[in-house]
């Protein structure tokens, strides 16, 4: 279990590249009370989220829960990179080249936008949101941060993007596409979602031209 716990340890890298990158070896019964979570949260917001309200709400019992996660912070932390990963298997393959880097990206910020989870953060309990995503690296920056290296290491083989550092390219990405993600409800009255997805792909592939 100390194994299990690890990966969603926000301080320790364990999530792997294997023909892309790998997810967490979650059980079902985890699986359930992480997507249990993840409901709760959509519907109730953080501070709804109880070890007692998430006990009776996925039908397991507490002792289940705390074999698992040590309290209810990293349950809420392995929920959003649970999330995070569900993003990114939609969004598929790992992208190959320049332009399926910026298209991939662009993806990202829309599924990230309509996802119940996270809109629900971002529009009711944005400083949460900051608590949980944004002042640590955490493992779900991690999972990202491996993804788009992985990406860029391939697009560098294949020749459409820039010489330099996957991990150092890859860092700002994620801050590009993090900006423009959290930005959006910001500058909604100033540019329409269209508009913006379109200049968030054209900054991903300037930033990624040779």
């Amino acid at each position: 279990m100390e194994n299990r716990q690890a990966l969603v340890d926000a301080d320790t890298p364990a999530i792997g590249l294997v023909n892309g990158v790998e997810p967490p070896a979650w059980d079902d019964i985890e699986l359930h009370i992480l997507d249990t979570t993840a409901t709760m949260i959509a519907h109730l917001g953080i501070d709804g989220v109880t070890l007692m309200a998430l006990s009776r709400e996925a039908g397991v019992s507490r002792p289940t829960i705390y074999r698992r996660w040590t309290g209810i912070d990293e349950v809420v932390r392995a929920s959003l990179l649970r999330a995070t990963i569900a993003i990114f298997e939609e969004i598929g393959e790992v992208p190959r080249s320049r332009s399926e880097i910026s298209a991939a990206v662009v993806r990202y910020s829309m599924l990230f936008r309509e996802d119940p989870l996270f809109s629900r953060l971002l529009e009711r309990e944005p400083e949460v949101f900051t608590r949980y995503s944004l002042q640590r690296i955490g493992s779900s920056q991690r999972y990202m941060l491996r993804w788009i290296e992985a990406a860029v290491r391939a697009a560098q083989l294949e020749g459409s993007v820039r010489a330099g550092a996957p991990h150092e390219i890859a860092v700002m990405l994620l801050l590009i596409a993090q900006s423009a993600t959290l930005s959006h409800h910001t500058v909604s009255p100033l540019i329409d979602s269209a508009d913006l997805d379109r200049h968030l792909g054209a900054a991903v592939d300037g930033y990624l031209r040779p």
